[in-house]
């Protein structure tokens, strides 16, 4: 009982601070950037850390910040959220639509779009510091709000990581993420194990011979060939992965040539891969590379082909200790709402934090959509075409409850450790 009237005397305030969240959420909604360009938004985080009283360091590998509120002898809680954005087109239609453009590191100029949700989970820790900083009689321990820029390029953990991040803070006892998924807003999923797939983009270059498009006898034909692999490929998740594993392999992307009438010289496939297992992932690259080798010879290419690994996402594994214990208090706080989460088959990399500091931690989902917009697309079974999922142009939390939800799930994981009653649970919940 001890543990919940922390929560309570925590989250008290959270009615106080919702006009301000909700302007901060909209804001960051308007104002998007794109991974390691975060300036504005990491300026805009920093100033609200400081206004409730952390110790807070900038630029931490790029554009990161790291929060620390110390408030006595106790835990280490850490808690991530992730701040940028997508080169993608907003069509949602709302008052706060980005209209924003930026130039990407290719030198591209691009639509920016929040279409992640990356700006709730800002909000969310904003708002969780917050209400932990004006409480601090609730608590005792230090508290971590680290805010890490480029998740979505894969290498955006890594590179707080090499901006000097251990040396920043004190070592935690246990970490945190949280996402915002298409499941009704008010809802809050746990899942211990893999709960996301790691991530690997695989760029594959064949060479063949170029020629006229009358002459194709002169030829390698570097599309036949890519052609070739590409359907080679699909027999490796069916016919090389047990049955029942996690597998997927997509080619997102074949180009060759740049007129009907001349055959090019090479071919260039971008390759992606998902999988919960080690031995799975290595089997899928060996495969490709397999396959791909024995149609360069196959088909006569003049030079061997050229394999890229790039944009890695580890795989997201939550401790079991760590997720029963936040399972349990999201039980005595939220209910029915507390749900299980299905795996996911996106990837992340914020476990990247986690295992260099040599920290247990656990990844849950935070829902997002109206419940009864949700409950109709269910009935109806039709929650995979009219539910926008993460990376859609018409990818809109309904704001309320999943800030409501977001924030109050950070306050209470963090109270689990840090609150006054968080050693009076069962054995299976205590202090790692």
């Amino acid at each position: 009982m001890a543990q919940e009237d922390d929560v309570t005397m925590v989250l008290a305030g959270q009615p106080g601070i919702r006009d301000w969240q909700e302007g901060v959420y909209r804001d960051l909604h308007q104002h998007p950037e794109l991974g390691h360009q975060e300036v504005r938004t990491a300026a805009a985080v920093a100033a609200e850390l400081r206004a409730r009283g952390f110790e807070v360091s900038e630029a931490v590998g790029s554009t990161g910040v790291v929060g620390i509120l110390r408030n006595g002898d106790g835990p280490v809680v850490l808690m991530r959220a992730d701040m940028d954005a997508l080169p993608i087109q907003e069509s949602t239609g709302l008052p706060y639509a980005s209209v924003e453009r930026a130039t990407d590191a290719g030198g591209n100029e691009v639509p920016v779009m929040h279409a992640c949700g990356h700006d709730a989970h800002a909000a969310c820790l904003l708002g969780a510091a917050r209400l932990l900083a004006e409480r601090t009689d609730a608590w005792r321990g230090t508290y971590i709000a680290l805010f890490q820029p480029a998740e979505e390029l894969a290498d955006g953990a890594e590179s707080m990581l090499r901006g000097g991040l251990a040396d920043l803070i004190p070592q935690p006892d246990v970490a945190f993420a949280q996402h915002v998924l298409p499941f009704p807003a008010g809802q809050v999923g746990t899942l211990a194990g893999p709960v996301l797939s790691s991530g690997d983009s695989l760029r594959v270059t064949v060479w063949g011979r170029g020629s006229h498009g009358s002459m194709p006898q002169l030829s390698v034909d570097p599309v036949v060939l890519a052609s070739t692999i590409v359907l080679r490929l699909q027999g490796i998740v069916s016919r090389e992965v047990t049955p029942g594993e996690f597998a997927v392999l997509t080619v997102g992307r074949l180009v060759s040539g740049s007129k009907s009438n001349i055959i090019s010289d090479r071919a260039v496939l971008d390759l992606n891969i998902r999988t919960f297992s080690e031995t799975t992932r290595a089997t899928i690259i060996d495969a490709v590379h397999r396959i791909v080798e024995g149609e360069c010879t196959a088909s006569g290419s003049p030079r061997p082909p050229e394999f890229e690994l790039y944009d890695h996402f580890p795989l997201t594994r939550n401790d079991a200790a760590t997720t029963q214990r936040v399972a349990a208090a999201f039980g005595r706080h939220f209910g029915d709402q507390a749900v299980a989460l299905k795996r996911q088959s996106a990837s992340e990399d914020f476990s990247a934090i986690p295992d260099a500091l040599g920290v247990p931690y656990t990844y849950w989902g935070v829902g997002s959509v109206d419940p009864e917009r949700y409950a109709a697309a269910a009935e109806a079974g039709t929650v995979s075409t009219d539910i926008p999922a993460n990376h859609s142009p018409e990818f809109a939390p309904v704001i309320g409850p999943t800030l409501k939800t977001g924030t109050a799930a950070a306050v209470v994981a963090a109270l689990a450790w840090l609150g006054a009653g968080a050693a009076a649970g069962d054995p299976a919940e205590e202090p790692r």
